[in-house]
């Protein structure tokens, strides 16, 4: 019961919110138009992230009061810059989907963030090494790592954000594997353990107005703040950034995938198209909801992984998730010339 409270209670804000969150970005006409990168066929409200957050700032709020979530490892200088980072980064997401920004334009509501919560001392300090023992950073070098893991898992689940409840199921399922994970190392009812669930919870209920046909979207600020929270989390829960990378390895290599293959064709990374992993299974003839539950399953099962392995066999996860994720791309192309055959 003690776990389930939090889990509870930011499943069932995120039902009360999300409904005004969409009241209002209708009324002020904030919406995702359809158009030829787009999947739906008519306009969908935006700004379903400040929903998430609500139910996130407040759940935590709540608990933080009663004790449940303040540990030795969590601080009340991290709760804070938490929630101000959290409420920067739907800020820049509002401006952006109100105005639509200009990509250097939106990455600097990230970076404030992200330099938000390094100087509240959230930062990777160390790294488990696979032989043995551990690998510790100094502050500088540790600092610089933080940012740069934050930065790429907030552009991670922008990205991926193509399809309905797409990143919210993702989010949901790392912030339960984390929540897992944490009990392998960490106090009882540790800080860190409420944290995921209240994200976890937050994503959830969020995902039953996200789930195709979407009656919401997340927007530009709950799309990076998915990312942003399971980034936190992957650090404050003991540097767990082989367990992150397990969790969101397919849409980080995707992401990978996609940006060298615009500069190979000598177009700008940042520029947008349908060559994403998520939009190249609904090419092959997969429904909505099928391709998003198939990487739902991928992400599940290469992150479940963390909860038997330890840091050698982790490694090896990774090199396999690599090799997985080639030989899926392979394969979509070769069906995907051939079912273009086919109908030519």
């Amino acid at each position: 019961m003690t776990y389930l409270l939090p889990l509870i209670t930011s499943f069932f804000l995120v039902l009360l919110f999300t409904p005004l969150v969409k009241k209002t970005a209708l009324k002020l006409n904030i919406v995702d138009q359809p158009g030829p990168r787009k999947i739906q066929k008519k306009p969908i409200p935006l700004l379903g992230g400040l929903a998430i957050f609500l139910a996130f700032t407040i759940s935590i709020l709540i608990f933080w009061q009663l004790g449940y979530i303040q540990d030795s490892k969590i601080s009340t200088f991290h709760i804070i810059a938490i929630l101000i980072s959290g409420f920067i980064l739907m800020f820049g997401g509002f401006l952006d989907d109100f105005k639509g920004l200009k990509p250097i334009q939106q990455i600097i509501w990230p970076v404030i963030a992200i330099i938000i919560i390094i100087t509240a001392g959230i930062k990777i300090k160390f790294i488990t090494n696979p032989f043995g023992g551990v690998i510790e950073f100094s502050a500088t070098l540790g600092t610089i790592m933080a940012f740069f893991w934050l930065l790429g898992m907030v552009y991670t689940t922008k990205l991926l954000d193509g399809l309905d409840g797409l990143v919210s199921g993702i989010t949901t399922i790392g912030a339960v594997i984390i929540f897992m994970v944490s009990l392998y190392w960490d106090i009882p009812s540790s800080g860190t353990s409420f944290l995921a669930l209240i994200l976890a919870g937050s994503c959830l209920g969020f995902l039953i107005f996200n789930w195709h046909p979407a009656k919401i979207f997340l927007g530009e600020g709950g799309s990076v703040f998915c990312g942003f929270m399971l980034g936190v989390l992957a650090i404050i829960s003991g540097s767990k950034i082989a367990t992150a990378l397990l969790i969101m390895g397919i849409p980080i290599l995707d992401v990978i995938w996609v940006i060298l293959s615009r500069i190979w064709q000598g177009r700008s990374p940042i520029s947008g198209d349908n060559k994403h992993l998520h939009f190249r299974l609904l090419d092959i003839g997969l429904n909505h909801r099928q391709a998003v539950l198939f990487l739902y399953l991928v992400t599940t099962a290469f992150g479940a992984t963390s909860l038997f392995l330890h840091s050698k066999g982790k490694v090896l996860a990774l090199m396999s998730l690599a090799i997985f994720m080639i030989l899926l791309v392979s394969t979509l192309l070769i069906v995907y010339k051939l079912k273009n055959k086919n109908e030519a």
